[in-house]
């Protein structure tokens, strides 16, 4: 069961670490992306959305060419620290983190959107700076919006497939995550274990979603 469990808890840990920095990384994207009138607005939505219209091993091989160790990042981090980014944790952190931007980045834009200008001049017209206003104003006014990017990206990263076998490969207890073990048991024609990895990630991704939705509804009330 232990060997069972380690994958699950690694793609737990690998989707947590991930939602964490898409909500410092999204926010500013999806700020601007509400607030601005930029003829550039629409080159950058179309960037922040290509993972969901992109194949997953699309997306992983152009990850893997970036990441390896002749790629542009890949090389730099190599120098750094001696390590390469490819069929790494670090690597696998890095690769959900742009494959999943989208869930992250979207809800977060409508609820800025749906914020309107009058509460935040008012709070300018009190005094508070424009990063004051931001924090006191806006991100309160939008919890619900980044609940659902939280819940959405830590989804997104559990199930994530074909990006973290081109990245990451199969390596135990380092890059073989719920999703690459449950495809190893089938091609092992081991379907019992198949189903009880199917089973536990089944009932997180519920639970999450579910949480998602009655924390939602309690909140219009």
């Amino acid at each position: 069961m232990t060997s069972l469990l380690q994958p699950l808890l690694l793609s737990v840990q690998l989707a947590g670490i991930t939602t964490a920095l898409l909500l410092v990384l999204a926010t500013p994207i999806a700020w601007w992306l509400a607030r601005t009138h930029s003829r550039w607005k629409p080159l950058v939505q179309a960037l922040v959305a290509l993972p969901i219209v992109l194949p997953p091993t699309v997306m992983g091989f152009y990850l893997l060419i970036v990441l390896g160790p002749a790629g542009p990042l890949g090389s730099w981090w190599v120098e750094l620290t001696g390590n390469a980014l490819t069929f790494s944790f670090t690597g696998l952190v890095i690769a959900s983190c742009i494959y999943s931007l989208p869930f992250a980045v979207q809800p977060l834009a409508v609820a800025f959107e749906s914020l309107g200008t009058q509460k935040l001049e008012a709070a300018w017209t009190l005094g508070a700076s424009r990063r004051d206003a931001f924090f006191s104003v806006a991100v309160p006014l939008s919890i619900r919006g980044y609940l659902g990017a939280m819940v959405l990206s830590f989804a997104h990263t559990l199930g994530e497939f074909g990006v973290v076998l081109m990245v990451g490969g199969n390596i135990p207890g380092e890059t073989r995550v719920v999703s690459i073990a449950i495809y190893d048991q089938v091609e092992s024609l081991n379907y019992a274990a198949a189903h009880q990895l199917s089973a536990l990630l089944l009932v997180v991704a519920f639970v999450a979603l579910f949480a998602m939705f009655l924390v939602n509804r309690r909140w219009r009330r």
